[in-house]
């Protein structure tokens, strides 16, 4: 493990602990472009990476009553179907293609936290969704947490606000628990696919990964009232279009090589 790894699973854990999200979208560039790891292989292992550290970030969340189980339940549960089948699709996919992926997802991310949209108005708080919209909501975002690696908290957070009704306070809190189910599914979709391929997965760097990650979760949790938000999202924003620019950078002529003639 390098210096600048161990420097990137903190800033993955201090970025959930800050934001309920972001983190783990830092995890597979960490992976692939500082440890040097399959882009398959970094995806899965993202997962357990990502897991393991919002495991960590839910615990004071959990303790101040700030996770609301219900709404974990109607996305998360139905969320780790959808990671699963997204686990299982990215297989049929060449890893500089998901990687491509990835960037765009990263960007799609920076632009919802450059607008800083979470929040409703208080004039106007939103309706509670229907039961089975949630459903569909937690299955997608399911879907895209398997097939890129990605936590998925930044679709989580605002889905939870402004389409289930939650307050900020505990939307946060709840979309840590929803990464955990999510990550724990898909770790096990992948696994399989591994095993099929010869690949596994390096549990010492995990483990690494999740116990620094976790210590930066609960320092970011610990100042995250003391920072403004809209600035940390904003600067979080910026440095997501930067790496998203540099990964389709990296990945064009893998997935030039990967198209059809």
């Amino acid at each position: 493990m390098t210096a600048s790894a161990l420097l990137g699973a903190l800033l993955i854990g201090l970025t959930l602990g800050l934001l309920g999200s972001g983190g783990s979208i830092l995890t597979v560039p960490v992976l692939v472009y500082l440890l040097h790891q399959p882009e398959k292989l970094a995806i899965a292992g993202s997962l357990a990476i990502v897991g393991g550290i919002a495991l960590f970030a839910l615990l004071p969340y959990a303790r101040e009553r700030r996770v609301e189980w219900r709404s974990v339940a109607w996305f998360g549960v139905p969320g780790m179907t959808g990671t699963w089948l997204g686990a299982d699709l990215s297989h049929a996919v060449p890893g500089a293609v998901l990687l491509a992926v990835f960037a765009l997802v990263m960007l799609a991310a920076a632009w919802s936290m450059w607008r800083g949209g979470f929040a409703p108005s208080a004039a106007a708080p939103p309706a509670p969704r229907a039961a089975w919209k949630v459903v569909g909501d937690g299955f997608a975002v399911g879907l895209l947490t398997g097939f890129v690696g990605v936590g998925g908290g930044f679709l989580i957070v605002p889905a939870l606000v402004l389409l289930g009704g939650l307050p900020m306070s505990r939307a946060v809190g709840t979309s840590l628990a929803i990464i955990v189910l999510n990550a724990l599914s898909g770790l096990l979709g992948h696994r399989l696919q591994l095993a099929g391929q010869g690949l596994a997965l390096d549990w010492s760097v995990i483990g690494a990964f999740i116990a620094v990650g976790g210590i930066g979760s609960l320092l970011g949790h610990r100042v995250a009232s003391r920072l403004p938000q809209a600035a940390l999202k904003r600067g979080f924003a910026l440095f997501l279009v930067a790496m998203a620019v540099f990964i389709l950078w990296r990945t064009l002529p893998g997935v030039l090589a990967a198209t059809p003639a």
